[in-house]
């Protein structure tokens, strides 16, 4: 789940939480958004980690010899 499914469905949670008054039979809309917004806020948290983990890494870079006397392309 990348960054931006965590937010959407922590803004589905709130608007079904917070702004949503009908009600369903069988369905509490309410406890969906809750549900959906911790969902929203784990994915958030462990796509950050992830993100501040693979920035971390030391990525070295090395010059290669090339051979020049081969044309490839010839």
């Amino acid at each position: 789940m990348g960054i931006g499914t965590s937010i959407f469905l922590i803004a589905v949670g709130a608007i079904l939480k917070f702004a949503v008054t009908t009600s369903v039979s069988g369905v509490e809309l309410a406890t969906v958004g809750v549900i959906l917004m911790v969902v929203g806020i784990l994915g958030l948290v462990i796509s950050l980690l992830f993100l501040l983990q693979a920035r971390d890494r030391d990525v070295v870079v090395r010059d290669r010899p090339v051979d020049r006397r081969v044309d490839p392309y010839a």
